[in-house]
């Protein structure tokens, strides 16, 4: 989440202003898959310093295994309904002027588009906007819907955030946008959802030629455009590190876990006795 939106800060294109960590459903039957109830704290201690990224529960706490098309519309509909914003899907941009766009394993993070060069005054309207919706972007409100004002821009006219267009997008690395190729494993109808009214933004992981993945596929050639690789530096030491690489170190009692663990979460997974093999 950090490294990516480091990267669309840098192209000059995007102010990513919210972080969704949204854990899978136990359901999800993956192998070595730990307990909700253990992840969602583990996920909260990983974030607890962070102003901009939220752990939200409603993927685990639903009756089933929900698709990753059916969290990302919801997130996207309770923005909306939240905040009274424009969520423009990819190919549906918004003819109206707008303030600067553009979400892992089931992270959904929330971005917004900024021109921010013909708006010299963006940044600070955005920083209200981000202060306000990072807060708010995982939580239900006791009321139906929000109209933020901010009497401090000095703009001469108030800019109401409604007017503001916002965007949800998938974050994930570069195994996930590979497994799009694999026959049968993803629903077409939910890929063309993802990949073409949402968008993406991939990590490279392993050194990987994403490239050469989306020329693979037909569906990720069409919608290049809208998915957005990570580019600006391929030895970042995150490249090679995975949620099943981190469990198989920690089961092996690879010490290297304290380079991209936080203490806390370790901490945590060692009261809990987490990811214990056989031999214990």
């Amino acid at each position: 989440l950090e490294r990516a939106r480091d990267y669309l800060h840098k192209t000059g294109r995007f102010i990513v202003i919210g972080g969704i960590v949204s854990p899978v459903h136990d359901s999800y039957g993956k192998q070595g898959l730990v307990s909700s109830r253990h992840r969602l704290i583990m996920c909260q201690l990983a974030v607890q310093n962070s102003d901009w990224i939220r752990v939200d529960p409603w993927e685990c706490y639903q009756d089933t295994w929900q698709t990753t098309c059916s969290v990302l519309e919801h997130h996207r509909d309770l923005m909306k309904r939240v905040t009274g914003c424009i969520l423009s899907n990819v190919n549906t941009p918004s003819m109206t002027p707008v303030i600067g766009q553009p979400q892992n394993e089931n992270t959904q993070p929330m971005y917004q588009n900024s021109n921010v060069s013909t708006k010299p005054t963006a940044a600070k309207i955005l920083g209200k906007v981000g202060e306000s919706l990072s807060r708010i972007c995982c939580v239900r409100p006791p009321v139906e819907r929000f109209t933020f004002v901010d009497e401090n821009a000095n703009l001469g006219t108030v800019m109401r955030y409604e007017e503001i267009e916002l965007r949800i997008l998938l974050l994930c690395g570069s195994d996930l946008l590979e497994s799009f190729c694999i026959p049968g494993l993803w629903n077409e109808a939910d890929m063309e959802v993802i990949v073409g009214d949402f968008g993406i933004v991939v990590v490279p992981r392993d050194a990987a030629d994403t490239d050469r993945i989306m020329n693979h596929s037909s569906l990720l050639r069409k919608y290049k455009n809208n998915i957005m690789v990570v580019k600006d530096d391929i030895n970042h030491p995150m490249s090679v590190v995975s949620s099943t690489k981190s469990r198989l170190a920690l089961q092996h009692g690879d010490g290297h876990v304290v380079d991209y663990l936080s203490q806390p979460v370790i901490d945590y997974i060692l009261k809990s006795q987490l990811y214990i093999n056989a031999s214990g």
